[in-house]
């Protein structure tokens, strides 16, 4: 058997094995009494060394109003080396609703799920720590999910800015097209069906149909999960009225970090799946590829030097006029930072 057939054998044999791994994990996620009144919701935490964010994120969660639904918060800790712990002790003690429960691997997949194995919700929703949630956030989510009959609702993916002028820039750029490819997650009046939402709020049922969270994948594990969904023909929407804001990045670096994780597990969400990325996936690719590949053309023939010169001009005149057009609306004082934000975007993840 040659290399090539022996790696198509490994890969299925992986892939067959996560699947009886998914599978399996359902019967480890207890039901819920379906008839019971008011139903109980689950907030799901995962967290690790969040100790600047976590309180915040709980804060807003128990300040949760016009509930239809009691809630429980369960925080999955991957454990932290940080005062996160502590943290959420302090707020078990002090409120019943709240749960610390450990999360050994550290990853977000895993968090994820240890948390839903404990909750004992038949509505499941996940918060990230970085997260803050409008005081309706639970109420709304439970009335989409109800009216809309979507299998996962979410909102917009809104990026609160820190201090800093960089954590500014960044929060600005996330929310525009030419950092994120115009994905509807991050257009904030869009109602209506998407590949993939923010969060999300599930019926506890959906995890017992398709499974827990990958827990292969560090990054993206929301995005293949979503994936799952529209593969058996199952609804994810999005809703403008589900608010809550990300904390963003204050650091380049950080920001770098981040889109590079999420642009290398993008690459293997499609390897699971054997499916191609969209454009707005490829389109970082091949840009990143041009700039390797480019230099070496000028020893071909000067014409084709000449034509690299002028697409790495042509691109960053693009970027000037983006990071004009997004400092018009959200203060000049952002248009020295928003050039090389828009550019740290596109590289690290292509």
């Amino acid at each position: 058997m040659g290399s090539g057939a022996l790696a198509v054998c490994v890969g299925l044999a992986a892939d067959a094995q996560r699947a009886s791994s998914l599978k399996d994990s359902q019967s480890i996620v207890p039901s819920q009494d379906r008839e019971s009144s008011p139903p109980l919701a689950s907030v799901v935490i995962p967290a690790r060394n969040e100790a600047s964010h976590i309180g915040k994120c709980i804060e807003s969660l128990l300040a949760q109003r016009d509930l239809p639904a009691s809630i429980e918060i369960i925080v999955s800790d991957g454990m932290s080396a940080d005062d996160t712990r502590s943290i959420v002790e302090e707020y078990a003690r002090k409120d019943s609703r709240v749960r610390l429960v450990d999360n050994p691997r550290r990853i977000v997949s895993t968090g994820l799920n240890e948390a839903i194995r404990h909750a004992q919700g038949e509505i499941i929703l996940r918060v990230d720590a970085h997260t803050v949630v409008e005081e309706d956030y639970v109420a709304t989510c439970i009335d989409v999910l109800r009216r809309s009959g979507a299998d996962n609702v979410g909102g917009p993916w809104r990026a609160a800015p820190g201090g800093s002028p960089w954590s500014r820039a960044i929060a600005a750029a996330f929310q525009h097209p030419f950092a994120v490819g115009g994905a509807r997650s991050h257009r904030v009046d869009y109602e209506g069906p998407v590949d993939s939402v923010y969060l999300g709020c599930w019926w506890r049922r959906v995890f017992d149909e398709v499974g827990l969270f990958d827990e292969e994948l560090v990054r993206n594990q929301d995005d293949e999960f979503n994936l799952r969904l529209n593969r058996r023909g199952k609804t994810v929407w999005q809703s403008p009225g589900i608010r809550c804001w990300y904390a963003a990045r204050n650091t380049l670096s950080s920001l770098w970090a981040q889109y590079f994780q999420y642009g290398f597990w993008k690459i293997r969400v499609m390897q699971k799946h054997r499916m191609p990325a969209s454009i707005r996936h490829i389109v970082p690719l091949a840009f990143v590829c041009g700039l390797l590949v480019g230099p070496s053309l000028i020893f071909l023939h000067p014409l084709l030097g000449w034509v690299y010169v002028g697409a790495c001009a042509l691109y960053l005149l693009v970027v000037l006029a983006a990071s004009i057009h997004l400092a018009l609306a959200k203060g000049l004082r952002l248009l020295p930072f928003l050039p090389v934000t828009f550019v740290v975007y596109h590289l690290a993840y292509g």
